[in-house]
């Protein structure tokens, strides 16, 4: 059996249960009370028996986990000998460096498919009306054989659904041009802010984030800090990445110790405006994880930042300090103090507002899954570098790293972009073909149907999907004349035939 993970000390020594640690739990206080120490005490324990962690750095103060902390730190030795830390001394631990994009970390990328449309829509800021029209897309695409992986399968995934909206409206439903154009300038305003790098191939492979090395589990680190730049996308993120481990994992119940556990930092970015629907969603993966072996803990300013459905799941607390000085902060107190077990002798909601920097009223599940009576404690010093590595540090533990040249290069396979433009190429030459004999265009087999879309219906009432050769041929006859018109052709023409370079 895993050993118990000091974390504080109160009254006495504060421990946390291994085995609980899939029961999920939160991090809390206000900015400056202590709340990243705590996350990278945490974090150093599961890795010390042999616990993978994944975290994100937001403000690129947590990459010193992977060096160990100065021998003369002061702050450090006062702190374990004011706690009664016999044992402390320095550690390193063994840390993967991922980013968007690549450069401090390897790169982390997954498809478009792999995204799915309700999150896909979380990213793009999307109405209840242009959500719709891209799962339709997505539904497209799954029925005509088509890989969307990055931003450009997409964009043509939607250029075609445009072509044909009257043809899809008949089975999925009204496809507006607003909404369609919509969609486009919000995939413009993403790729502005490097979200094409978050798209494609090799996406990441959720078993990279479960290794040990040494014994110690990988604290696997997501430099984030520009990433954090548009929330939207941070929070989302992280959101598909918990959804993947919950559809990739196996079930394992409850054992000695969690398979992963993953910090959620700044978590009101998660459930900040989302819609119903993508609630639910997380609440399901919150509630369902724990059983795949998973821990997930949520870092936020305030407890009110977590929906009660879902703070109703973390079993473990740690609360720092907080500020009473609004209404808002008032309910925020007493709500925190409400979640605790009681304990005698402590005003709860009193310590919250009492509390100093790196104190904290703790509470852990113990071996029979029952909160313990609340404490108020000193959350332990960390025993890795305190602040950031430099540039030539991280760079190099990112060149030694296992994974080194796994993710660095991408890779552009033939997916939906490819594929239409290719079918655009074929119907081209059988036009050219049809007009040197003398024959009429016939693009009857340029459908996206199950059946390569030849015609349907009787003798007398036959249809055919209107191919993007053919779409493109009227709407360049609507356009003669216009420069806008001319401009939209160069553009149209360069995507389909190849005209555009290669990125």
């Amino acid at each position: 059996m895993a050993p118990p993970i000091p974390v504080a000390a109160g009254a006495h020594p504060i421990a946390l249960e291994p085995a609980m640690a899939n029961r999920h739990g939160l991090v809390a206080g206000a900015t400056g009370t202590g709340k990243t120490v705590t996350l990278r005490v945490l974090a150093e324990g599961f890795s010390r028996i042999g616990v993978p962690v994944f975290l994100a750095d937001v403000k690129g103060d947590l990459a010193g986990i992977a060096r160990p902390a100065a021998e003369g730190d002061a702050k450090l030795a006062e702190r374990a000998s004011k706690v009664g830390l016999a044992d402390w001394e320095p550690e390193q631990f063994p840390v993967t460096f991922w980013e968007v994009g690549g450069g401090r970390g390897h790169p982390v990328r997954t498809t478009v498919s792999e995204m799915g449309p309700l999150l896909l829509a979380r990213i793009l800021d999307l109405n209840d009306i242009q959500a719709g029209v891209l799962q339709i897309a997505f539904k497209a695409a799954d029925e005509a054989g088509l890989l969307l992986l990055d931003l450009k399968d997409l964009k043509a995934m939607l250029q075609y659904v445009a072509e044909h909206a009257k043809e899809l409206q008949k089975e999925y439903g009204n496809v507006s041009a607003a909404s369609v154009g919509a969609i486009q300038r919000a995939l413009l305003r993403i790729e502005q802010e490097k979200g094409t790098a978050l798209f494609g191939e090799p996406a990441l492979d959720i078993g990279d984030l479960l290794r040990t090395r040494d014994g110690k589990g990988t604290v696997n680190v997501l430099v984030a800090d520009e990433l954090f730049r548009t929330p939207r996308t941070y929070a989302t993120f992280l959101l598909w990445l918990l959804s993947e481990l919950f559809e990739t994992l196996p079930e394992v119940g409850d054992p000695e110790k969690p398979k992963l556990v993953f910090f959620f930092d700044e978590a009101h970015l998660l459930f900040s405006d989302a819609p119903d629907v993508l609630r639910e969603r997380i609440e399901q993966v919150i509630r369902l994880v724990r059983s795949k072996g998973v821990g997930v803990w949520f870092v936020t300013q305030n407890p009110l930042d977590v929906p009660d459905s879902v703070l109703g799941q973390l079993g473990n607390r740690v609360q720092h300090a907080l500020r009473a000085f609004t209404p808002r902060d008032q309910k925020a107190v007493r709500a925190a103090a409400e979640t605790f077990r009681a304990s005698p002798g402590l005003d709860v909601a009193e310590a919250i507002t009492q509390l100093a920097v790196g104190e904290a009223l703790v509470s852990f599940l113990d071996r029979s899954g029952t909160p313990a009576p609340v404490e108020r404690a000193l959350v332990y010093p960390p025993r890795s570098r305190l602040g950031p590595l430099s540039r030539e540090e991280q760079e190099q533990l990112v060149r030694a790293s296992p994974l080194a040249g796994t993710y660095d290069e991408p890779v552009d396979r033939e997916s939906a972009y490819e594929q239409l433009k290719a079918r655009a190429g074929q119907a081209a030459d059988a036009h050219a073909e049809k007009a040197a004999a003398g024959g009429g265009i016939d693009l009857s087999g340029w459908g996206f149907g199950g059946g390569g879309g030849s015609p349907t219906g009787g003798a007398g009432a036959r249809s055919r999907r209107e191919g993007p050769m053919e779409a493109m041929a009227k709407s360049a006859a609507r356009a003669v004349g216009s420069q806008l018109g001319r401009e939209i052709m160069r553009g149209v023409m360069g995507s389909l035939f190849g005209g555009g370079r290669k990125r």
